[in-house]
């Protein structure tokens, strides 16, 4: 500070000794300007207390403009270092006095000297001690901000340092700004490893900034696009469906693969993959490997292009041996599972149909489930064969005997087995007695006794049943049982023991529509018409009541029983109304006891005179 006050004296003395050279009179400020500005009341001045001519005035601005810069909040300026300390680096800005920055503001430059050239802000423009503290960080930041948006608004490529991994991206320094870099915009392929980018330097394109929240988004994929694009149309121009390309697997999903041809992707379909069945693409390819694949199709503008790879070698039918042919027996491995059949892959790329039909001689379906399974290797015998259509149809119940070859020898009519429930229907009910032999029971043949709406009322899928074969039709493979045949017909004892005429006693079970019911047993329900319920009394019989019951009606061949309560007291009044009528009868033919006794006293009384 002295020495730039003593050079700034030394010069004021000279320039006062060139203008006493030229005119004896030197103004104050010519002649010391330093301390004419120094001394300068400006306040007064503005106040208007001391008067200043325009002439002082005018020198007045010349000298500070000439010897200070101008030191404005948030600008800028370059300094040069004239002194390093072990703490604090001294720069000269031009001003009244040096400033101090701290060394701190400079880790990022060990190799700071005397003589070079700094940005700096003014960040305080007096401390304490009367000296002038700038900061050297802050000025990198507004210029770095300068530079981030001039490279924004131009499109200038810039360079960053990826400092370390963030939550969806990186973070990269860009002129001292710390910038995000998001995973999507690292490249054009997915980024499987991002730490193999920490620590590097690289090429950027500034694509967003918020000024608001100071937050800058870089791009690197940007660059690598623009490029792509160009090499892009070069490729789509070329495309021919046919043409053999090489290329990189890019991606790999359920339903395909994508193939990076050199800026151009297309995709590889599962179905074109193999022409054996695959569960999951990665059975065959993985990434950034490389393969060659045909063009299969692309649309008009060749943005969507197709590809196959198993198209690049030969069909497998096409290998199929010549001697292959209808009746061989093959086998083969479950690949897929409908409920119609199975695929079975019987080569490489070849695969054959068995329907659920032929699985089983059973003439009741199931699903192919309930056969095989995927992965399971099977036996079968080729049933058709088309070689231009590459079909082929299988079947495996034909390595087996026909249980209907011999049937009337093992079902005869009339004979007894059991077999299992399979399947209901409204009508009634399908058992199979084995694998491939199943029988019908009309709803019908259930039961002598009961009345059955439904199968599901009388047993359950998987009941096992005791049947009597009632018909067999061998060229139509059906056979008619029969379950209530294999015991006796209750009703031939019922038709004696409920005879019409017949009397039981017994509880009113029910009250239902015009009538009532009575459980004589299991088996017997009868109804009791409503007019039949009255008592001798003229009441009615009620529910839980027990009385006797007479048969007025047996039905076997519809099971219909009806009984009476009144026929039986009536009976007893028509009988005794009978009676009376007869005894009437033989008062009028033969005179009574009374009457003789009356015409024996007649006579007596006659007798006697009287």
């Amino acid at each position: 500070m002295a020495e730039k006050a003593k050079q700034a004296e030394v010069e004021a003395t000279e320039a006062t000794e060139v203008k006493t050279a030229e005119a004896p009179v030197v103004s104050e400020a010519q002649a010391n300007p330093e301390k004419f500005l120094k001394d300068f009341n400006w306040h007064n001045y503005q106040e208007g207390i001391d008067e200043v001519e325009d002439s002082q005035l005018k020198e007045f601005e010349k000298l500070v403009a000439e010897n200070f810069v101008d030191t404005l909040d948030d600008e800028v300026v370059e300094g040069e270092v004239i002194h390093i300390s072990d703490r604090d680096a001294i720069i000269d800005i031009n001003a009244k006095s040096e400033g101090v920055i701290s060394l701190n503001e400079f880790r990022y430059n060990p190799n700071l000297k005397v003589g070079d050239k700094v940005e700096v802000l003014i960040d305080v423009r007096e401390d304490a001690t009367g000296q002038l503290v700038l900061s050297h960080r802050k000025a990198r930041v507004i210029k770095a901000w300068d530079r981030v948006n001039a490279a924004h608004e131009t499109g200038e490529i810039v360079n960053g340092f990826v400092k370390c991994r963030t939550k969806g991206g990186m973070i990269v320094d860009v002129f001292g700004i710390e910038a995000f870099l998001p995973g999507s915009q690292i490249d054009v392929k997915p980024i499987r490893d991002y730490d193999q980018y920490v620590n590097k330097t690289m090429e950027f394109k500034v694509v967003k900034i918020n000024h608001e929240f100071k937050n800058v988004v870089v791009s690197h994929k940007a660059l690598i696009e623009a490029d792509i694009e160009e090499q892009k149309k070069e490729i789509i121009g070329q495309l021919e469906k046919g043409q053999v390309l090489e290329g990189i697997v890019k991606n790999i999903t359920s339903y395909g693969v994508f193939i990076d041809l050199g800026g151009v992707d297309g995709l590889v379909h599962i179905t074109d993959l193999s022409w054996s069945r695959i569960n999951h693409p990665n059975e065959i390819v993985e990434l950034d490997q490389k393969l060659n694949v045909v063009i299969l199709d692309f649309d008009e503008n060749k943005s969507r292009i197709q590809l196959g790879l198993k198209q690049l070698s030969k069909h497998p039918w096409d290998a199929l041996g010549e001697e292959v042919s209808v009746g061989d027996k093959v086998k083969g491995k479950v690949v897929v599972i409908a409920d119609y059949g199975a695929f079975i892959e019987v080569a490489d790329g070849v695969e054959g149909l068995i329907h659920v039909s032929e699985m089983s001689w059973s003439t009741h379906l199931r699903s192919a489930q309930d056969f095989v399974s995927v992965g399971d290797e099977v036996d079968a015998v080729i049933l058709t064969l088309d070689r231009e259509e590459r079909k082929m149809s299988l079947g495996i119940k034909q390595l087996t005997p026909d249980p209907w070859t011999d049937i009337t020898k093992k079902y005869p009519v009339g004979s007894k087995h059991s077999g299992i429930v399979r399947n209901f229907t409204n009508f009634g009910v399908f058992v199979e007695l084995e694998e491939g032999i199943d029988g019908l029971i009309y709803i019908s043949d259930l039961s002598w006794t009961k009345k059955i709406k439904h199968p599901s009322e009388f047993c359950n899928v998987g009941d096992t049943l005791d049947v009597v074969v009632l018909e067999l039709d061998v060229e139509g493979r059906k056979l008619s049982l029969g379950h209530k045949q294999t015991t006796d017909n209750p009703w031939d004892k019922y038709e004696t023991e409920f005879a019409v005429g017949t009397v039981h006693k017994a509880e009113l079970t029910e009250i239902v529509d015009k009538g009532a019911t009575i459980d004589f047993n299991e088996d017997i329900v009868a109804f009791v018409p409503s007019r039949h319920l009255e008592k001798e009394d003229g009441k009615k019989l009620k529910k839980g009541e027990e009385a006797e019951f007479k048969i007025i009606e047996f039905n076997k061949e519809f099971k219909r029983v009806v009984a009476s309560h009144t026929a039986i007291f009536r009976e007893e009044e028509a009988a005794n109304v009978k009676a009376a009528a007869a005894a009437n009868a033989a008062a009028e033919v033969k005179p009574t006891l009374g009457d003789a006794n009356d015409a024996l006293q007649a006579l007596k009384d006659k007798m006697e005179g009287k």
